[in-house]
């Protein structure tokens, strides 16, 4: 090969394997781009993703949801103030155990809201028919209908009733994607019942019963209640006789009215319409025996809302019956 032809296959190999390594890092450089922006869309993707898709454990197992809901049915009560309290208005909810539908305290909130049964046998078929994109239930008042529940939307329940209504209100903030709202309503009620504490002082040392008047039965309410609940967080006290912290109620006959005596009693009824409640609290009321309680003939013996103190079981209803304790308790 002359030294011609050398130099000029040479010359070609090289102006080759440059041309052909400035295509490669071409391409390179193209599918680094490309690469990179699949990187972006597919890290954009997960970080969506993580931001609106949550996993909730609850008392049923898991339950996965998309977003924030906006179509949401509620099977509880106290559920019903947990979402009005984050500023939500419910499709479909249970009624209230007293009223018509709802609570007095909550029915202007309420207004246009389906009602979907009772809490301890809500209306399947209706809810399905509201189309949700989640329910909130209670396993102690819905558990049966579970499997049910979660084939028409995602569904979470919550695990038992009474006095949890703080823990409860967190797992339903966090469902409809409003933990932290939550968590600063939960820290303002928490102040409130911190300052009443501390604005009570020597005033928390009365004993203080809290009875109930149902259709044939009195009842006292203890510490794993809604109102024993808030009054341990309260500092409020009960009498020696009535500290039993894992017991709901004690039920109990006329005979046993000498039980309730204290230096203060708060008296609620759960009145349904048929005049049963009523009439119980009327004949207790007149009964020489609680006419001869200390309690009674000191004028403290004072008549509250059943709903507000009990049946809503809820944050809006806590808050209420904090507002009366400041005025019962004379504070500013």
């Amino acid at each position: 090969m002359s030294y011609v032809l050398k130099k000029k296959f040479t010359w070609t190999a090289s102006a080759l394997l440059l041309a052909l390594a400035v295509i490669v890092s071409g391409c390179g450089q193209s599918g680094s781009k490309n690469n990179e922006g699949n990187s972006s869309a597919t890290e954009g993707t997960n970080a969506s993703k993580t931001e609106d898709t949550r996993v909730i454990t609850h008392a049923m197992g898991e339950t996965k949801i998309e977003g924030k809901p906006t179509r949401i049915v509620v099977l509880s009560n106290e559920g019903t103030e947990a979402l009005l309290a984050l500023g939500i208005k419910p499709v479909g909810a249970v009624k209230s155990w007293t009223g018509d539908p709802w609570y007095d305290h909550i029915k202007a909130d309420m207004e246009g809201v389906t009602v979907v049964g009772e809490e301890s046998q809500p209306n399947i078929e209706l809810i399905a028919s509201l189309k949700p994109d989640l329910i909130i239930g209670n396993k102690l008042r819905q558990e049966k209908v579970y499997d049910q529940l979660k084939a028409i939307a995602p569904t979470v329940f919550s695990e038992t009733l009474r006095g949890a209504w703080q823990s409860n209100f967190m797992l339903y903030a966090d469902a409809i994607g409003k933990k932290a709202d939550g968590e600063k309503i939960i820290a303002d009620y928490d102040n409130r019942a911190a300052d009443f504490k501390s604005k009570a002082g020597d005033k928390l040392n009365q004993k203080v019963s809290v009875v109930r008047f149902m259709a044939g039965k009195t009842r006292i309410y203890l510490e794993d209640t809604f109102t024993g609940i808030a009054f341990s967080k309260l500092g409020i006290t009960r009498p020696d006789n009535q500290k039993y912290k894992d017991t709901f109620v004690e039920e109990i006959t006329k005979e046993r009215l000498p039980e309730v005596d204290a230096d203060m009693l708060f008296y609620f009824t759960y009145e349904t319409g048929d005049g049963k409640g009523t009439k119980m609290e009327e004949e207790m009321l007149k009964d020489p025996l609680w006419q001869s309680l200390q309690v009674v003939k000191n004028n403290k013996a004072i008549r509250v809302s059943d709903a507000i103190w009990n049946t809503a079981g809820g944050v809006i209803a806590a808050n209420l019956m904090l507002d009366e304790l400041y005025k019962i308790y004379e504070i500013n």
